[in-house]
């Protein structure tokens, strides 16, 4: 009975976790060329990778490190859409930003160079890459009003009595919508077992530089960082070179199956690491642990996920993901506009990914960040000409 407590809040954390942010994941591979099986795939491969790590990284360490998929690092895929080579390109991507997550908890420099970019241009290129898919809610109800009416008006009451329920909440609701379309017919003939794809990676410069460096800056400075601090905030001193070498591991592992990343939680460790865990604070690792054996579960069910966001109208996944993104979009803008004197530069870094430029192939987070990078080397020149004192009178 002493186990209780821990336990329910891990699968609650499980279940609140997948059902908030699982369409992110769906969406993002499917922008950037993964078939259903590919997308289920991936799904699965993520849900498993986070088992692993996080029950190996709980037992280890015995304190409450939990995992999850980088949402950020989805919602970058979704803005970036298709790139040269397919999916294949897409999944060598993975394995490259695996590799930099690895290299990241062997090499402690690349860590610190990581933690080094200033908040405001990452935060700024975090909420360029959220805002298309925030604003999906209000397409939704112009395109599809009689199916996003009913889950935008669930979220927003649930956000007011059940916070953590709101976005759930709002997937039911989508379900609902979906069902009373007649999709329920069609689900029958979907293929709901767990699907396995193996897809053989291939490395192109676009895919590159618009994927693999990009998903790798926002999974550690929209992710590892801030679940690193979570836990400390809490008391634990995280073990984050070694939870950096594990993820970075198992998202090598995974990436070949569809999986884009796997990281430190930042939600999901509030939830695990506090008071509502366990009053012990040495007794709160079951919570996580927990957690991975719901990841584990709920990842068995990737194919019926899969199915019904194929089943429902585009729009309408893409709305119920940009729900589950808004607080996440609203600290990107804190922190993008935190520095006065960098403001002009983070807002550049938003402008110019959220236009959803593609050059040469690579997508618009890659030019946000060198955009807003350059004017912020520019800037501090200016300023530095200007702060010059001005040479003595000759007499």
């Amino acid at each position: 009975m002493r186990n209780l407590q821990p336990i329910s809040t891990g699968l609650v954390s499980a279940v609140v976790g997948y059902a908030s942010a699982f369409t992110v994941a769906l969406t993002g591979l499917r922008a950037v060329g993964a078939t259903p099986a590919q997308a289920a795939s991936g799904l699965l491969a993520l849900c498993v990778g986070i088992a692993i790590a996080v029950t190996f990284l709980s037992l280890r360490y015995r304190m409450p490190i939990a995992i999850a998929w980088s949402t950020p690092g989805a919602a970058l895929l979704a803005a970036t859409g298709p790139v040269a080579g397919g999916f294949r390109s897409a999944v060598g991507a993975f394995l490259v930003c695996a590799g930099l997550v690895l290299l990241a908890g062997l090499v402690p420099w690349l860590s610190r160079a990581v933690a080094a970019i200033p908040r405001p241009i990452a935060g700024a290129m975090l909420a360029g890459v959220l805002l298309p898919l925030c604003t999906a809610p209000l397409r939704a109800l112009a395109d599809v009003p009689e199916l996003a009416l009913p889950v935008i008006l669930t979220w927003a009451v649930l956000l007011r009595f059940a916070r953590p329920w709101a976005v759930p909440g709002a997937l039911v609701a989508a379900v609902a919508a979906i069902a009373a379309t007649g999709a329920g017919e069609r689900l029958s003939h979907a293929r709901l077992a767990p699907t396995v794809v193996l897809t053989p990676p291939t490395f192109t410069v676009p895919a590159l530089i618009g994927i693999a460096v990009p998903l790798f800056l926002v999974t550690m400075a929209g992710q590892n960082v801030p679940g690193a601090a979570v836990l400390a905030t809490f008391g634990y001193e995280p073990p984050l070179r070694a939870a950096l070498v594990t993820t970075g591991l198992v998202s090598a592992a995974a990436a070949p199956f569809g999986a884009h990343a796997v990281n430190l939680a930042a939600i999901t460790a509030a939830l695990t690491a506090g008071p509502e865990a366990d009053p012990d604070p040495d007794r709160r690792w079951i919570a996580t642990v927990a957690l991975g054996a719901g990841q584990l579960v709920l990842g068995l069910g990737a194919g019926l996920a899969t199915a019904l966001v194929l089943l429902s109208p585009p729009v309408l996944v893409v709305a119920v993901a940009g729900l589950a993104l808004l607080p996440a979009l609203g600290s990107a803008l804190a922190g993008a506009l935190a520095e006065p004197d960098q403001r002009e530069a983070a807002v550049i870094t938003f402008v110019a990914t959220a236009s959803g430029l593609s050059l040469l192939g690579v997508g618009s987070a890659f030019w946000g960040l060198l955009a807003g990078g350059l004017a912020l080397l520019l800037g501090r020149r200016v300023r530095k000409q200007a702060e010059k004192p001005e040479p003595a009178p000759v007499a």
